[in-house]
């Protein structure tokens, strides 16, 4: 059957197929230009990489003529008469195998000038770039063996695995993999260093190993944030939108705290860091899961940090990097095209990335064996801790510790939570908000004065947080206004209890203002450790909060199951209970309604004001971070000197207690940093211990001591020495220290 081809289609598809011969042609020219004559002084690198290029053109076409092929096959698909299309495949065929035999006569000379270039030259000196043979050639007669090399025991293995497996990544064709044994051997000498040097190969350095630090600029005390918001801005969405708005929000009191930084005369300078900030949690699917619940009352705990940390390490005087899109990661890092399983293509360029276990994640996935060379420059926020025993895989298992989250093999200190309830990791914190002065229009949030009214206001944003606790609250009621920010979706009816005055949920600006005017800031019992009640005691309210008993961990509670810590959570909010208490906080069995009664009376009758612990204030936070900056250097192989050993107090514990409780007891806290300084015989022998027998293990209780047989245990594992972990049967070896007031993780020395 013939079929007339119609003007208006046949121009279309003439377009289309010229369309696709000009792509061609433009990138086949740019390689063929280039592979004009050059001067002899031309780099291996550039030679390596110029005939890649050809390589990947060659696939290219061969991928090119299969489409043509398969083109030719079809029917009626543009309505073009068969002996049509045919002629035109037929012409733009015979173009493409033009071009083809042009890019292999060019890789035939490239590859003769290569072999030229690799044999020795009596009369020329030629000096290698670190990334010589980045990109795989070999001679058409070179024959590869795999070598038995004793000081390279698992080349074999790998080769065997690469030759099954280099399809399964992109990014090992990438580094020129091409399934030939000596393209293995190439990639696993020179890209992973699983393999000897080849002949005429320099071995010197794996492309992506770290190179000595040159940037010795100095971090200078900044009063401005202008650096900060320029980098902000490349990003966007709801979390983000509270992360600058807080930011602003607070701009003049970091600006202040940096400028009284900068006139103090004890800050040893730090060298300017390049930093990146990788909130992971609001990249990919997840962001897009917690950009969902910012605007219905989901968690923003995570977000205040992240907002803190930013403005704490630009008036620092740091370099700052701020991402939240994955694609841009790997760009930032230097990802090889792939899935992830091969290096990165260069040294990484950070000094200091901060994450969360999502991003930590996400840089696993993109960085193949680098990431276990640069681990070290990671620091982790996690709001509720990550003990040492969770931290290592293997041992965790084996001692029946589950997780979802731990086993990355870091140094505990490089986690840093919101809170300082964990000592084996860092204290990052974050800053309370002060009062908000000026007005808003709503007339319910616009108080003649600043008085403390009888009201109380309830932390809890979703319904679900007031399930079974009306009655406590009806208690509360019973003696003060009770207020509520309870997030209302549209056309839904409210559940809460009849005599609260729910406003929704509020801005954060109006949110102070109401705790500004209430009296009492009221805890539900979830969600734990968050920074509200901080920000509500710094207004001037007084936080009553529930008692859990018993208290509440990973054994018996939903939400701590599975987070890689043992803590037993004794209230809503410990550290207000243990680190602020009464007359600011009140912590109170919610059963018991004389308990909660009498409790509320005794707060009307009490005048507070408003308090800020040091650590949340500005000041505190540059103290803080500037110190982990300048002096936590998890990168070094020898034993860490900060703190000083002249903070070390050293506690023989009870049988059964561990070295928080030891510490906690004598008021000082454990110090995992100080572990090595009694991880040895003499440790024991200053305590006056005499010990029948002595030996290493892997276990987090050692350093420690058994009365039974008078056995003496040293740590074997670095990084299982543990504040946290306590047996009926040890006695343990605690390295406690004391602490700044108001400043728990500083020490007086450590300044």
């Amino acid at each position: 059957m013939h079929v007339a081809l119609r003007p208006r289609s046949g121009c279309l598809v003439l377009c289309l197929c010229l369309s696709v011969f000009s792509l061609l042609l433009q990138s086949l020219w740019m390689p063929l230009e280039m592979s004009r004559d050059e001067p002899s002084g031309r780099s291996p690198e550039e030679q390596d990489q110029h005939g890649l290029r050809f390589r990947r053109l060659a696939l290219r076409l061969e991928a090119l003529s299969t489409q043509v092929q398969r083109m030719s096959k079809e029917r009626d698909v543009t309505q073009l008469t068969r002996d049509d299309l045919h002629l035109l495949l037929q012409r733009f065929r015979q173009d493409e195998q033009g071009l083809a035999r042009l890019v292999e006569r060019e890789l035939k000379r490239v590859s003769q000038r290569l072999d030229q270039l690799s044999r020795p030259h009596h009369h020329q000196s030629h000096t290698q770039s670190p990334h010589d043979d980045f990109k795989l050639h070999t001679g058409p007669n070179e024959k590869c063996e795999v070598p038995m090399d004793p000081t390279y025991p698992v080349c074999a293995e790998k080769v065997e695995f690469l030759r099954t497996r280099w399809q399964s990544d992109p990014c090992y064709a990438f580094y020129g993999v091409d399934g030939t044994t000596c393209s293995i051997l190439t990639y696993l000498s020179q890209i992973e260093g699983f393999c000897p040097p080849r002949l005429r190969r320099n071995h010197s350095a794996l492309p992506w190993h770290q190179k000595p630090h040159t940037y010795t600029e100095k971090a200078e005390i900044r009063t401005t944030l202008s650096p900060l918001y320029e980098i902000i801005s490349n990003n966007s969405g709801p979390a983000i939108n509270f992360i600058r708005s807080r930011v602003e929000r607070m701009s003049e009191r970091w600006k202040r705290a940096g400028l009284r930084m900068r006139q103090s005369n004890n800050k040893t300078m730090s060298t300017q860091m390049r930093v990146l900030l990788y909130p992971g949690a609001l990249a990919g699917s997840i962001g897009q899961s917690f950009e969902a619940m910012v605007e219905t009352g989901g968690p923003l705990g995570e977000l205040v940090q992240w907002a803190d940390l930013s403005a704490c390490l630009t008036i620092l005087g740091h370099n700052l990097t701020f991402s939240t899109s994955q694609h841009q990661l790997h760009s930032l890092i230097g990802a090889a095209p792939g899935r992830g399983s091969c290096p990165i293509q260069r040294p990484l360029m950070f000094d200091l990335i901060y994450t969360d276990y999502h991003g930590l994640a996400h840089l696993q996935g993109a960085m193949g064996l680098a990431f276990l060379h640069y681990r070290c420059r990671f620091r982790i926020l996690d709001s509720f801790g990550t003990e040492p025993v969770f931290n290592l895989g293997s041992y965790a298992h084996s001692h029946g510790y589950k997780t979802l989250w731990g086993s990355w093999r870091l140094q505990p200190l490089q986690y840093m939570t919101m809170f300082p309830h964990t000592p084996d990791n860092s204290f990052l914190g974050f800053v309370s908000e002060e009062e908000v002065r000026g007005k808003v229009r709503e007339e319910e949030l616009e108080p003649d004065t600043y008085r403390k009214e009888r009201i109380a206001v309830v932390y809890g944003k979703q319904d679900y947080m007031w399930q079974g606790k009306s009655e406590y609250v009806g208690v509360i009621s019973e003696e003060l206004e009770t207020h509520a920010t309870v997030y209302q979706p549209p056309g839904h009816a409210s559940n809460l209890p009849g005599f609260i005055r729910n406003h929704g949920l509020l801005t954060q600006e109006r949110f102070l203002r109401l705790l500004r005017r209430a009296k009492v800031f009221v805890g539900l019992g979830f969600p734990f450790e968050g920074p509200a009640p901080i920000e509500a005691i710094a207004l001037g309210c007084v936080f009553i909060q529930p008692r859990f008993d018993p208290p509440h961990s990973s054994d018996n509670n939903k939400f701590y199951k599975g987070k890689p810590t043992t803590r037993q959570i004794s209230s809503q909010h410990p550290y207000a209970e243990r680190y602020i208490g009464k007359p600011h906080v009140w912590t109170v069995d919610v059963t018991n309604k004389t308990d909660v009664q009498e409790a509320v009376r005794a707060i009307q009758r009490t005048e507070v004001t408003p308090f800020t612990p040091r650590e949340f204030t500005c000041e505190g936070m540059l103290e803080r971070v500037h110190g982990y900056v300048t002096h936590q250097n998890f990168c070094s192989k020898s034993a860490p000197t900060w703190p000083p050993e002249s903070a070390l107090r050293v506690h023989l514990g009870p049988l059964g207690q561990s070295c928080v409780s030891v510490c906690q007891k004598s008021s000082h806290v454990c110090e995992p940093a100080l572990f090595h300084h009694l991880n040895s015989p003499a440790a024991f022998t200053r305590l006056g211990i005499g010990c029948s027998s002595m030996g290493q293990e892997v276990n987090h209780l050692f350093p420690s001591y058994s009365p039974w047989g008078q056995h003496c245990g040293l740590q074997q594992e670095p990084l299982l020495f543990s504040c946290a972990g306590s047996d009926p049967s040890h006695r343990r070896l605690c390295p406690c220290r004391a602490h700044l007031p108001g400043q728990v993780a500083l020490c007086p020395d450590c300044l």
